[in-house]
């Protein structure tokens, strides 16, 4: 504990309640889940940078999302892991905690904006496919992709500089797994009412606004489909855009939970969530693009077969 009118300069993560034994096991059912989202993850960026089949926008922004949940993911769970192996309270300096909020929060914003991006992507393939290799060329994509990546980091360095500008006199142990923002407030000593406001409004633009792209492009997409007049045709038009849907709904609605609150320190409360999105987005992510995707399957079973003749010579 810190004492009064003093700032902390560590922090104590209380990580999850119950035995060493209990703790254990969390440690073998996180380290499967991580270890499938590294490998998963990185498949998916591999074959996308090597099989022709798949050198297309669609798939481009796959191979960065892909490397974003490897990120986000990485960010969280060796720290986590790292606690459940510790006997006692696992501590954090202040210097990482600021770190690991910051590119926690960014990764986040800038997969949300990739997000929005690929359902305009979708769209335009749907909606315009005669037009959709000049609008949706090399130059635009890449400038799609720097943009997104830009503004995600960006935009989080006053939420993070604005959390820690406060004192955290009150204690300094966080209930959580990892340096959460609404834990951090909840420690501060001063006033957090106003900036706690601006937090909710910046989320608000930030998921709400790669949202609404989103939600105009799929109403567009639904439409189109349903003047297609075969059973068969509109199935292979929704399967182009199916697995970016699924995405779209887990990922979109475990965030609006948790993030999309007027005061940050009720998110603390939903740790469930933040391992959702932590830990179980990322590992479902090469599931939900690859099972649904004929192209992916298709490149994924020739490259077993090329890496298995490459073993047997």
């Amino acid at each position: 504990m810190v004492n009064n009118l003093s700032s902390a300069t560590e922090f104590c993560l209380l990580g999850f309640p119950g035995s060493q034994e209990l703790h254990h096991i969390l440690f073998a059912i996180f380290f499967f889940f991580y270890s499938v989202t590294l490998m998963g993850n990185t498949v998916i960026i591999v074959i996308v940078c090597v099989d022709k089949r798949l050198w297309s926008p669609m798939y481009f922004f796959l191979g960065h999302l892909s490397a974003l949940e490897i990120l986000v993911t990485t960010i969280i769970v060796p720290v986590m892991l790292w606690g459940l192996l510790l006997p006692g309270i696992q501590t954090i300096s202040l210097a990482a905690c600021v770190t690991q909020l910051f590119l926690y929060l960014a990764v986040g914003t800038t997969e949300f904006a990739l997000l929005g991006a690929m359902a305009v992507d979708r769209y335009v393939a749907v909606c315009n496919p005669l037009r959709y290799n000049i609008i949706m060329n090399s130059h635009t994509c890449i400038w799609v992709v720097i943009v997104s990546w830009v503004f995600g980091f960006l935009s989080e360095i006053w939420p993070v500089y604005a959390t820690f500008q406060f004192t955290f006199c009150k204690s300094n142990l966080l209930d959580h797994f990892f340096c959460d923002r609404g834990q951090l407030l909840k420690l501060s000593c001063g006033d957090t009412l106003f900036t706690e406001f601006v937090l909710f409004l910046m989320a608000v633009v930030i998921i709400i606004g790669s949202l609404a792209p989103t939600i105009v492009s799929y109403t567009y997409i639904i439409s189109t489909i349903l003047k297609i007049p075969t059973a068969s045709g509109r199935r292979k038009a929704f399967s182009t855009c199916a697995s970016h849907f699924i995405f779209v709904v887990i990922g979109y609605g475990s965030c609006l939970f948790l993030f999309v609150k007027p005061k940050q320190t009720q998110a603390a409360e939903y740790k469930i969530v933040s391992l959702f999105i932590s830990v179980v987005t990322p590992f479902l992510n090469p599931f939900i693009f690859t099972l649904r995707n004929d192209k992916v399957k298709e490149a994924l079973r020739d490259g077993m077969k090329r890496c298995c003749r490459l073993v047997k010579d």
